[in-house]
Parts: C-alpha cells; sequence; structure tokens
C-alpha cells in the first residue's frame, strides 16, 4: 500500500520536486497532506515544481542527528521558498546565504535520493 508521500519520494528518484495544489483555493504545500492547509478541501493535486528557490534560512549541522548522516557531517541545511510557493528543507552547498537563488539537485545517500540545493549559475 503506497504511503501519503509516495508521490514526493516517487519525484525525488525521478529528480523532480512535487508539492500539493489545492484545486478548491489554489494554496500549495510542500508536505503531504490529505486536506489543503488553507481552506480545508480534500481536493489536492501533486504538480512537478520548477526546482528554483529563495535561501528563507541556513545552518551547518556539525554533528548528524543520526548514524545515517555522520558520514556527511559538517553538512549545510537550507529551508528555501519554491518559486512555486511552498516552503521545503535540503541539503546545500557549504556557505549558502539567506536570499541565495538556488536550483534542485539530487544526490543518492544510503539508498534514498536526496535534494541538494545550489546557486544559480
Amino acid at each position: 500500500m503506497a504511503s501519503l508521500s509516495t508521490p514526493f519520494v516517487d519525484g525525488l528518484e525521478a529528480q523532480v520536486l512535487r508539492y500539493q495544489r489545492c484545486g478548491q483555493c489554489g494554496q500549495a504545500q510542500t508536505l503531504a497532506r490529505y486536506a489543503c492547509q488553507a481552506c480545508a478541501s480534500a481536493a489536492l493535486e501533486w504538480c512537478d515544481a520548477s526546482g528554483h528557490a529563495t535561501v528563507r534560512a541556513a545552518t551547518v549541522v556539525a554533528r548528524a542527528p543520526s548514524d545515517e548522516f555522520r558520514a556527511l557531517a559538517p553538512y549545510t541545511l537550507v529551508l528555501v521558498q519554491l518559486d512555486e510557493g511552498p516552503r521545503l528543507m535540503g541539503h546545500a552547498d557549504a556557505g549558502m546565504a539567506i536570499g541565495t537563488r538556488v536550483q534542485a539537485r539530487f544526490f543518492r545517500h544510503q539508498e534514498r535520493m536526496l535534494v541538494r540545493f545550489a546557486a544559480l549559475e
């Protein structure tokens, strides 16, 4: 049985960021939900994002929270706002600053595809 987040995870495997858009009010959201956060409608559809975004927050993780990510430390995490509206957290190139325009890239880590944002050239 597929989970609620299967379309998002399948998108990562295809190297595409996906988000939900409400067919009732048009609100976009990145976390998989059964209903729209804005109007509570269940008329949600999955859409492909362009992958372009703006960094809204950044931090460096020096001590990984689990053994799974220890090999990556230190690593940069960012909160970005996709051009389509919703916000999403992901890895980023070192030295990423707030306000930087970025493009989603992808990398495989321990059999999982993850997103890493890189500055637009």
